[in-house]
């Protein structure tokens, strides 16, 4: 199985992920953040790609081996957990942010049973907001949901707070600790912004890490 250093060496090395703690980016909440994950990138990169969709089967396999379906989050889990699904031999859906406003006016999309036991598969994990509205519809439509995993996640207090609340546990195949490590020793950021990121990490409201 692919380790949490191996998921990290593919991101940096596609450019999913961007670190820049002296131009940070700006959330839409406003906040500045020193750096931005996207994983949707993972599609374009065939090698990357097959280590990444094999550990997210494999994780399912050790955790869940009683899964019953995968479903990805809309819309960036969804190409993941169509081909981790294809992989396993499972079904798989996904769930909309919302429900359509046309036709069957669907939030879950695909063939989904009371009781299924299903986990969900998600990109990135912040505050936890978008995978709980995911994992929300499909407890309400009868769907045993047996766990979250994702690709990356920050490991903020507020994401690790909200999944508690809601009974649901997440696990990650990379994580901000490990990604800005191996960061500093490939050089992609000086030794000094590791404890920078970190610090974004642990109150993304509070901006001192920029000083």
């Amino acid at each position: 199985m692919a380790t949490k250093e191996e998921i990290a060496k593919g991101l940096l090395s596609i450019k999913a992920v961007f670190l820049k703690p002296d131009d940070p980016f700006t959330w839409a909440s406003g906040i500045k953040s020193p750096i931005y994950c996207d994983n949707r990138l993972v599609l374009s990169y065939p090698e990357v790609r097959t280590l990444i969709e094999h550990a997210i089967a494999e994780k399912v396999k050790e955790l869940y081996p009683e899964a019953e379906a995968l479903e990805g989050t809309s819309t960036a889990g969804i190409a993941h957990a169509a081909i981790a699904a294809d992989i396993l031999g499972l079904p798989m859906g996904y769930v909309r942010g919302s429900a359509k406003d046309h036709g069957r006016k669907n939030q879950i999309e695909g063939r989904l049973e009371k009781g299924e036991k299903v986990v969900v598969i998600e990109d990135l994990i912040s505050t936890g907001g978008s995978v709980l509205d995911c994992v929300n519809p499909l407890r309400e439509a009868g769907a045993d949901v047996l766990g979250i995993i994702s690709i990356f996640t920050y490991g903020m207090q507020k994401g690790i707070d909200r999944l508690k609340e809601a009974n649901i546990e997440n696990t990650s195949l990379c994580d901000l600790d490990t990604l800005v490590k191996l960061a500093v020793q490939e050089n992609y950021i000086k030794p000094e912004d590791e404890a920078r990121l970190l610090k974004f990490r642990d109150n993304p409201s509070d901006e001192s890490w920029r000083n």
